[in-house]
């Protein structure tokens, strides 16, 4: 309830800074006794020192966009587990359908007509998975709508392998552009930059940090996949997570290429400009 609460204060002329709750959190810690006193006064010590990271709050709109892509990402996985605990339950009894849950119930109601039994325990699930299929779509239609009125999103949209669900969602974790001091600083606030560990001699660079939004990053990394692998035109983006996909692996070629499409699209929001894409060779002449 931060986000509302600061919102709240701040109409009623209130100064309000939010704190990282992972600094806290480390910091309170180190307290031997854990009681809602010393909370309380490690939190004041925390407040008076300026010991603290402050974090952004984002607007209504942005949370509401946030909401709308939690309700439907909440309905897929719904959708999804429905449809995985069918094929269990009937895999046991030797049943098993093909990959894809396109026609998955056609193909169960077909296999269970000679088994009156079986069918009176799957068919709740199969009109559940097929309820949630239409609110997904009803959602989706929403999705859609809300980033075709959205000149941000159709901004966004111009990224090949960006659709609406990526654009809506980029647009409501950022919220604000300015709040960042550079374009770069955006891939280590989605979690896409690696962590660093150096103490005298030794220094290294592991994995990805993972900080920040999951879903945002998921959704950039789905991005990245679809431009390396479907999109047929050429870009120098393309060929330069090619040549990190040969040193490495399709992965890391994707997660590299997904930080790199979080700094363009900022920048495009900073600057409103379109996606470029290179100049034909060869082009007519004026």
């Amino acid at each position: 309830m931060s986000a509302w609460l600061a919102r709240g204060l701040r109409r009623r002329g209130m100064p309000v800074e939010v704190i990282d709750a992972r600094q806290a959190h480390a910091v309170m810690k180190l307290q031997p006794n854990k009681t809602d006193a010393n909370d309380a006064e490690l939190l004041a010590e925390i407040a008076r020192s300026g010991f603290c990271r402050p974090v952004a709050v984002g607007s209504e709109a942005s949370q509401e966009r946030r909401m709308l892509l939690k309700a439907r990402t909440h309905l897929v996985r719904q959708r999804r587990d429905t449809a995985n605990a069918i094929r269990g339950l009937l895999g046991s009894f030797g049943i098993r359908f093909p990959k894809g849950a396109g026609k998955l119930a056609g193909r169960v109601r077909l296999a269970l007509r000679e088994r009156p039994g079986l069918a009176e325990v799957i068919e709740p699930l199969l009109s559940s998975m097929e309820a949630l299929k239409r609110e997904i779509a009803r959602l989706d239609a929403l999705v859609v709508a809300r980033a075709g009125a959205d000149p941000s999103c159709r901004l966004l949209m111009s990224v090949p392998g960006v659709g609406p669900v990526t654009a809506l969602a980029f647009a409501a974790t950022i919220d604000d552009p300015a709040r960042f001091g550079g374009s770069r600083t955006v891939g280590a606030y989605l979690g896409l930059t690696p962590r660093r560990h150096q103490s005298g001699e030794m220094d290294y660079s592991g994995r990805i940090s993972r900080r920040g939004d999951g879903m945002m990053r998921t959704l950039l990394y789905e991005a990245a996949n679809s431009l390396l692998t479907r999109v047929r035109k050429a870009h120098p983006l393309k060929d330069w997570a090619r040549r990190i996909r040969k040193r490495g692996c399709h992965r890391k070629a994707c997660v590299a290429l997904a930080r790199k499409l979080a700094v363009i699209m900022h920048r495009m929001l900073v600057t409103g400009e379109l996606f470029r894409w290179p100049e034909e060779k060869g082009g007519a002449k004026a």
